[in-house]
């Protein structure tokens, strides 16, 4: 086989790299403005049906179609080439009740990636989130939980873990300031413990930077974003809410790679 000359590998390689400099700026900010659209399109009928339609249908409904416009979003993503994930074990949890699934949180894109795959999943949210244009109707419709007040957001959280909905909580409480995680809130130990349920864990990896704390949202990173989804160990809580929350984190820091891109 003839060695390839330097020349020959610039012709070869400068176009694709050049296409790839035109190409992504466009594909990132298209998807960008469709995730935008897509949610503000959803939220203002979502606001009407919150009124309309009955409490546990309308929870329903709402739950589920944030599951596929979620779906359709990291579709489109990955069909862009933005987005490469692979959801395989995630998959496994669909059919799965009554739940906390437990996820570290290294980026704000977390949140989307493991709704997307799941369709009776309740989110702890932050307050501001009601009263967003953008999000508003859609976690309304969808009884998301507010986080401004603990007492009322454990009852209603383990209620409807007991319902049967899958409680999607960051045990970190935000996103992860010092790799590979933060330390621990007991909150989601306490839900679980009053509702009866596993905790089922996920660990998630990701190869770049793009929305972890501090990182813009139209800041552009390194693209494709590269995520790795893996289904960690499902534990019970026990008497001891503080040292179960203890032992998880301790679980969390053996699983995920020390070293992550800056």
């Amino acid at each position: 086989m003839r060695p390839t000359s330097l020349r020959q590998d610039a012709e070869g390689i400068a176009p694709l790299d050049w296409l790839a400099a035109l190409y992504y700026p466009v594909a990132f900010y298209f998807c960008l403005t469709l995730f935008g659209l897509s949610c503000l399109f959803w939220s203002l009928p979502a606001s009407l049906l919150y009124r309309l339609l009955p409490k546990r249908s309308g929870e329903a409904l709402g739950q589920f179609m944030i599951m596929a416009g979620f779906r359709w979003f990291i579709g489109v993503m990955r069909l862009t080439g933005v987005l490469r994930v692979d959801f395989s074990e995630l998959d496994r949890l669909w059919h799965e009740r009554s739940i906390v699934i437990a996820p570290n949180h290294p980026t704000m894109l977390d949140a989307v990636l493991v709704t997307s795959r799941l369709p009776r999943v309740v989110c702890i949210t932050k307050a501001a989130l009601w009263d967003n244009l953008f999000y508003g109707g859609s976690v309304r419709l969808a009884a998301y939980i507010r986080n401004d007040a603990p007492l009322p957001m454990i009852r209603r959280a383990a209620g409807a873990i007991r319902d049967g909905a899958q409680l999607l909580i960051f045990p970190e409480g935000s996103r992860t300031a010092a790799p590979p995680i933060d330390a621990f809130h007991r909150s989601f130990a306490v839900m679980a413990r009053a509702a009866g349920a596993p905790v089922q864990t996920l660990l998630i990896e990701a190869d770049s930077p793009y929305l972890r704390k501090g990182w813009p949202l139209f800041r552009r990173p390194q693209l494709p974003l590269t995520y790795r989804i893996r289904l960690g160990r499902r534990f019970e809580v026990g008497e001891d809410p503080q040292a179960f929350v203890t032992g998880l984190e301790a679980y969390f820091r053996e699983e995920l790679p020390k070293d992550r891109p800056a």
